[in-house]
């Protein structure tokens, strides 16, 4: 622990000059982002951050989030201070390869929880690590979350404020670096610490206000956060952009550039300097949840029953929550059509009510996640669309969770299309190393959920709203990548490939088909990232032609994926897609799905149509 105000000065003097020596050695970066936040950072590090470098997985570790990922420069510089990386290290700050990327992420840095640098996300997240530590954990690590004045523009800083505000998170704290100055120039508020105060203290914090540069103030401030006693604090400190080189000090046009002087710079800081802070050490502490073994045992049916596979979801996730104590649900206030309310109403201690704040949704299933709980957050699948950026930064934190879309596509009936997700297989496609799945039924759908525990990466399920038939006995088995033919004959004229809803209908299609004369081949790809290439490729060589049906819009979903399936330079089978390319209205399902031509009838007769034009064998 540092002692004295002149330590903590020169701790903030070095995070400076090693802010602008990495930039200079890039060639890029945000060194006066760096230079504004150096005294916060150096109280932090210096007197209140209780931290183990050499364990970073200890479980009484404080949390600490750079939410302006741009300053990275002092996150580097700290780590230095700390022992936790070499000069030489430092000074690779950009390269190709380097562990220290423009904007932090945990790739390779094991002291990094989660990647920012998309503004808006640290305190979101960190909301998720709070209660994380407050509920489940029950250990009183204390969540640092710095803050630039820019992202309090964002909306999502707002979520997370009113959510930590009626969960009493006082093992949180927001440190707020007001310099004032933006991108372009001057931020909406400047330096009206009142402005942000107010807004703060409306959603329920505790606020000091303090100059970002008198270290024992700052100190004093994270006193006052420690001590406050439910309520989370936000400290607004009052920085100049540049702080320390009177040619940058609160300049416009300097953001995102190293200094244009850098030897200069370092010398009006007062040179290079070697000070290592000896960071407080975590108290010892154990995770208080111990994963069950539990056997799991997933709701049966009898064939034929009519289940919606939105409620068997809810069915396997509580028998998910039974077997293992590390699951957690998550809900954005449509538990009631979701169904995490089974879970809810099993296991409560484990269920997050986020309201509808779908940012904070996905956010606090990133900060679960990051301290090892394995999350399945759920909502409609349209308004999945609103957090696609967090999904997006989730993708870049290597974050395992789980997300769960209900009332998908024009299936849904008389709601209209402001409640249909008809985008979110392309969203979800598009994300790097995710996994998504489209079950059919209610069994399908309990494997599914219970296989999703064990997957890396971003996950998503999508359920439907109305009732399905059973079609698959309990002991079936849906590996992921995988697929399931439902018929199959030596003289099947095409396959039609269907997913979700649109398996019933492919089935009544090729029962009526097979009536008239026409075989047809039926594959229910419920794994649509990864696609089952070789059941696709095979399918192809046997009947010619492929005939996908999508209850989605007919880019990026279903008929994409099975195109995917053929882009290794083999030649590519006749493909015909029967998607939704209309803007739906309110009709009962049938009639949505009559009208998207997506229904058997449909499918029946596009079959048809390509028989008698002879386009298919």
């Amino acid at each position: 622990m540092t002692n004295n105000s002149d330590q903590l000065e020169a701790i903030a003097q070095q995070l400076r000059v090693d802010s602008v020596r990495a930039a200079a050695a890039a060639g890029s970066g945000h060194p006066t982002s760096s230079m504004s936040a150096a005294d916060l950072m150096a109280v932090l590090i210096g007197r209140h951050l209780h931290y183990d470098f050499d364990r970073p997985d200890h479980p009484g570790n404080d949390r600490f989030i750079l939410s302006k990922g741009h300053a990275s420069p002092l996150l580097y510089a700290a780590y230095k201070a700390a022992g936790a990386l070499t000069d030489h290290e430092l000074l690779t700050f950009r390269e190709q390869g380097s562990r220290l990327e423009g904007h932090p992420t945990p790739r390779a840095l094991p002291w990094v929880e989660v990647a920012t640098g998309s503004l808006g996300q640290g305190l979101p997240v960190g909301v998720g690590m709070a209660l994380s530590g407050k509920r489940l954990d029950r250990i009183p690590f204390r969540v640092w979350v710095l803050c630039g004045d820019s992202e309090l523009a964002e909306g999502s800083v707002w979520e997370a404020a009113e959510h930590a505000g009626y969960e009493h998170l006082d093992n949180l704290t927001a440190v707020v670096d007001v310099n004032r100055l933006g991108q372009r120039g001057p931020t909406r508020h400047e330096w009206q610490l009142s402005a942000y105060a107010d807004r703060f203290r409306a959603f329920g914090w505790h606020v000091v206000e303090t100059d970002g540069h008198d270290v024992d103030a700052v100190d004093r401030a994270c006193l006052e956060a420690g001590s406050t006693v439910g309520q989370p604090t936000v400290i607004l400190a009052r920085t100049v952009k540049g702080r320390g080189v009177a040619s940058a000090e609160n300049r416009e046009g300097l953001h995102g550039k190293p200094l244009p002087d850098p030897e200069a710079a370092v010398e009006e800081l007062g040179g290079m300097r070697d000070v290592r802070v000896e960071v407080r050490r975590p108290a010892a502490a154990r995770t208080m949840h111990a994963v069950r073994s539990g056997h799991l045992e997933l709701p049966r049916h009898a064939l034929g029953e009519a289940v919606a596979t939105r409620t068997a979801y809810g069915q396997a996730l509580a028998a998910l929550g039974t077997a293992r104590g590390d699951v957690v649900a998550l809900d954005g206030e449509v538990g009631d059509s979701t169904r995490t309310e089974y879970f809810a109403k099993e296991h409560p201690d484990r269920f997050f009510e986020c309201y509808i704040a779908e940012q904070q949704l996905v956010a606090a299933a990133v900060g679960l996640a990051a301290r090892g709980w394995v999350p399945y957050a759920s909502t409609f699948a349209a308004f999945l669309t609103r957090a696609h950026d967090f999904v997006r930064m989730a993708a870049v934190s290597g974050a395992d969770i789980n997300l769960v879309g209900s009332h998908a596509g024009v299936a849904i009936g008389q709601d209209g299309p402001s409640q249909m997700g008809l985008e979110d297989l392309a969203l979800f496609r598009a994300v790097h190393g995710s996994t998504v799945l489209y079950p059919c039924d209610a069994h399908q759908t309990g494997q599914l959920v219970a296989s999703m525990a064990g997957l890396d990466g971003i996950s998503y399920l999508r359920t439907s709203r109305g009732d399905a038939p059973v079609i698959y006995g309990p002991d079936e088995r849906f590996p992921i990548g995988g697929s399931k033919v439902l018929r199959a004959g030596d003289t099947d004229r095409l396959t039609v490939v269907a997913a979700g809803v649109t398996v019933h209908e492919a089935l009544t299609a090729a029962e009526a088909l097979d009536r008239e004369g026409i075989a047809v081949r039926v594959i229910d790809l419920y794994s649509v990232k990864p696609v089952d290439r070789r059941t696709l490729r095979d399918a192809a060589e046997r009947t010619g032609c492929l005939m996908t049906v999508e209850d989605h819009r007919e880019q990026g979903g279903l008929g994409d994926a099975v195109l995917d399936a053929f882009t290794d330079g083999r030649p590519v089978p006749r493909l015909v897609r029967l998607a939704v390319r209309t803007m739906p209205g309110s009709a009962s399902p049938e009639e949505q799905l009559q009208a998207a031509g997506i229904d058997a009838e449909s499918i029946a007769a596009a079959a048809r149509l390509l028989v008698e034009e002879g386009m298919v064998r």
